[in-house]
């Protein structure tokens, strides 16, 4: 999109937009009670708002390449610095990790050799590679072309482990505070995945059961046993 082009969007954003959504506006700028910390890829096809319908005020977002979250090393870093953030400074009451489908950061990542150009994305990528091993590992039989999309899927779940070394989640979880989510959101049928725990598998939210619970605080041991996208018997 030309830059021409983002600016007639903005121009649009003020004069309609934002004209009738001013009190939202106005309420917003005197402070910000988000109670979900949004997870996701920085990929252009992703957008938290549109995807859960919510307003502006409603989703705190974090994005990077891979929706990948950096385990808690005591360096400060823009994810770190954000997660804390959003769990001591706003309260956030849930967190959901969301990856997606076609993801060129999973690509890299079990294709390192073709990021010779890019050593700062396989140096970001190094945060997942416990997602890499578990793929390299656990899915020998599969073909390359489901790899990505399986290898998307154990990604969330890896990143949600990470996610439970940040100080400030553990002692969110530890009193009850917190819950944490994942979820897959396929690009081309607009379809969201959820966790189900109680079944350890990646099924539809549409049809989530009502018993089923929030991401544990313990490091996962039940892990999805194939992909979601063009697999048969992993939706029940």
């Amino acid at each position: 999109m030309a830059i021409h082009q983002l600016v007639a969007g903005v121009h649009n954003f003020q004069g309609n937009v934002f004209r009738n959504q001013q009190e939202l506006f106005q309420r917003l700028a005197k402070g910000q009670s988000p109670e979900t910390l949004f997870i996701t890829c920085s990929d252009s096809r992703i957008d938290p708002n549109l995807i859960t319908q919510t307003e502006p005020g409603d989703l705190f977002v974090l994005r990077n390449a891979g929706n990948i979250v950096p385990a808690y090393s005591g360096t400060a870093g823009g994810e770190i610095a954000s997660i804390e953030f959003a769990i001591a400074g706003l309260g956030v009451k849930q967190i959901v990790v969301c990856g997606h489908s076609h993801c060129g950061a999973i690509k890299g990542l079990l294709n390192p050799d073709q990021l010779e150009d890019m050593p700062a994305v396989r140096d970001w990528l190094k945060h997942a590679e416990a997602t890499r091993r578990i793929v390299k590992s656990k899915y020998k039989d599969k073909k390359k072309e489901d790899l990505y999309e399986i290898a998307a899927e154990e990604n969330v779940l890896t990143q949600l482990e990470n996610l439970q070394t940040h100080p400030a989640v553990a002692v969110a979880l530890s009193q009850g505070q917190l819950s944490l989510h994942a979820w897959m959101y396929e690009i081309e049928s607009g379809e969201v995945y959820g966790y189900d725990t109680t079944v350890g598998q990646f099924i539809p939210l549409g049809q989530f059961r009502a018993h089923s619970k929030p991401v544990p605080s313990r490091v996962l041991d039940v892990r999805s046993g194939d992909a979601l996208f063009g697999g048969s018997g992993t939706i029940t």
